[in-house]
């Protein structure tokens, strides 16, 4: 993690995405913009809660982690997303880990200075309020698209969350085989059936699989396929 000192990129952000309103003029004061590499952990599951995380660049997934050691990814985040609202709103640690899947950039923003000066803020709490029910809402189509769409359509949704990054023209298309065993859990199939309809999509040209990697060859066939990308 990096954070960047000069303001104007704060600034910028804050006005792209109208977040001037939401804050009071003293918590600005304390806003920090940080920068996260490609792979780089932004929380883990388990480990407290200091900072709520507004997403304003790149693209994130976030997944957890059983007991077992047994990994499943839960979604794909791009901006305008926060990290860490149910946490400060419950004050517990993290429930999951987040991870950069391409570089990413953040305002971040301590836990005591948010009790302190916008706690009972009316619009950081309709701010909070709107985040947190969308992503009841888009969990509920996320079931609902696992249990009512074919294998194919959802690894071709996958194949699309985790390869690109429409706010990053140099994040294009290659993802790690060592993720096909998560890619599995996260749309509800086999390992051995994944990699039947991976083998279908490279006959297809939609893919090509080389050793460690799968490079996406047909991003619009994908998208055809997909109809919707459920997993952002």
């Amino acid at each position: 993690m990096k954070v960047l000192t000069d303001q104007e990129p704060l600034q910028s952000y804050l006005q792209e995405f109208q977040l001037d309103s939401i804050f009071t003029e003293t918590l600005k004061q304390h806003l920090t913009l940080v920068s996260f590499d490609q792979g780089e952990l932004i929380c883990s599951q388990g480990e407290p809660s200091q900072y709520l995380y507004i997403l304003v660049k790149g693209k994130v997934k976030i997944y957890t982690t059983s007991v077992e050691g047994k990994t499943l990814i839960l979604s794909f985040k791009h901006p305008l997303d926060v990290i860490g609202d149910i946490e400060y709103v419950r004050g517990i640690d993290f429930i999951n880990t987040v991870e950069a899947v391409s570089p990413v950039m953040m305002i971040r923003i301590h836990h005591r200075w948010l009790k302190k000066y916008c706690s009972e803020y009316p619009p950081f709490l309709k701010f909070l309020l709107e985040l947190i029910t969308q992503k009841f809402y888009l969990k509920s189509n996320s079931m609902s698209f696992n249990l009512m769409h074919p294998v194919e359509m959802r690894l071709a949704s996958y194949l699309l969350s985790v390869s690109f990054d429409e706010s990053n023209s140099l994040f294009l298309g290659q993802i790690s085989t060592t993720s096909l065993k998560d890619a599995a859990n996260l749309i509800g199939t086999s390992y051995r059936h994944l990699n039947r309809v991976l083998q279908q999509f490279c006959q297809d040209g939609l893919i090509e699989r080389q050793k460690g990697f799968i490079l996406v060859r047909d991003k619009d066939g994908l998208s055809s396929l997909a109809g919707h990308n459920i997993y952002e």
